[in-house]
C-alpha cells in the first residue's frame, strides 16, 4: 500500500472569506427550512391576491395606465425586486449590528487571523447566496402562474442578485457602526418601505406627481425594478439596461469601499 506523504495529506488552501461564509452557512443549517417555505409563500400569496385577484379589476378598468399589459405580468418584476431588497436588508442589517454588538461574532472572528476585509467578504457571500436563494424561487412561482416565460425568469435571477449586491454594502457599511436596534427599525420605516411603496413595484411612477416621480427615478430600486420590468415584458433596450445595470453596480462598488473601511476602522477599535 503507497505511504501518504505529509504533503499530500495537507488540506488545500481556504480563503479566508470562505470561513467566515461558512460560520454563516453552519447557523443557516438550523433555519433554512423556514426561509425556503418563506420564500415560497411569499410570492405565491403577492401573485395570487394582487396579480390574480386585484389584477383582475385593474385590467378592466386601469388597463391604459399599464398600455395592455396584465397587471400580473406588470408586477411580478417588481415585486421580486422589492423582494430581493427585502431579503437583503433583513439579512444584513440586524445580523451585522448583532454580530459586531450583543452575538459579538464578528469581534470573536477579529480576534483569529481573519482581516476585517474577509468577515465582510464572508458575510456578504452569505447574504448574496440568501438573495439568489429569493429570486429563484420568485421566478420559478411567476413562472408557473405565467407571469413571465421560463428562459426571461432566469434572467431576473442575476438581477435580484446585483439589487441585493447594491444595497448589501451600504447597509452593511453603516449597520456595521449602529449601537441601537431602534436606528434598524427606523431605517426599515422610512427609508425601506417608502421605496417599495413608491418605486413602481405596484404601479408605473408616471401615476405619481412629477417632483415625486423625479424623487423615486434616482433610487436604487427604481432602477432595479425597471431592469427587471423590461427585461421580463421583453421592452429591454441595450442603452436602458446599461444605465440600469451601471447604476446599480456603482452603487455596489462604492458600498463595498465604504464597508470595507468602516469594517476596518470599527473592528480595529
Amino acid at each position: 500500500m503507497p505511504r501518504t506523504t505529509t504533503a499530500e495529506r495537507r488540506p488545500l488552501p481556504q480563503s479566508p472569506a470562505l470561513r467566515e461564509l461558512g460560520y454563516w452557512l453552519h447557523r443557516y443549517r438550523r433555519v433554512w427550512r423556514g426561509t425556503v417555505v418563506i420564500s415560497v409563500a411569499n410570492p405565491l400569496l403577492f401573485l395570487t391576491a394582487l396579480g390574480a385577484g386585484l389584477g383582475k379589476l385593474i385590467n378592466a378598468h386601469a388597463a391604459t395606465a399599464l398600455h395592455g399589459v396584465p397587471y400580473l405580468h406588470f408586477i411580478l418584476p417588481g415585486l421580486l425586486a422589492a423582494a430581493a431588497m427585502q431579503t437583503t436588508y433583513v439579512e444584513s442589517a440586524g445580523p451585522v449590528m448583532q454580530s459586531m454588538r450583543t452575538r459579538g461574532n464578528y469581534r470573536a472572528a477579529s480576534a483569529t487571523p481573519l482581516d476585517p476585509s474577509d468577515i465582510l467578504h464572508g458575510h456578504l457571500m452569505f447574504v448574496v447566496l440568501r438573495v439568489a436563494m429569493s429570486g429563484v424561487m420568485f421566478a420559478l412561482v411567476g413562472a408557473a402562474f405565467g407571469a413571465v416565460g421560463a428562459v426571461r425568469a432566469l434572467l431576473l435571477v442575476p438581477c435580484a442578485v446585483l439589487i441585493g449586491l447594491a444595497f448589501a454594502t451600504p447597509v452593511m457599511a453603516w449597520a456595521v457602526t449602529v449601537t441601537r436596534p431602534v436606528a434598524l427599525n427606523q431605517m426599515m420605516r422610512f427609508g425601506i418601505l417608502p421605496l417599495y411603496m413608491f418605486s413602481g413595484t405596484f404601479f408605473p411612477t408616471t401615476q405619481l406627481p412629477r417632483w415625486l416621480q423625479a424623487a423615486a427615478e434616482v433610487t436604487p430600486l427604481w432602477h432595479g425594478v425597471e431592469l427587471c420590468r423590461t427585461l421580463a415584458l421583453g421592452t429591454a433596450t441595450a442603452l436602458a439596461t446599461l444605465v440600469h445595470v451601471g447604476y446599480l453596480a456603482a452603487m455596489a462598488a462604492v458600498g463595498l469601499w465604504a464597508a470595507r473601511r468602516s469594517y476596518r476602522r470599527h473592528l480595529h477599535t
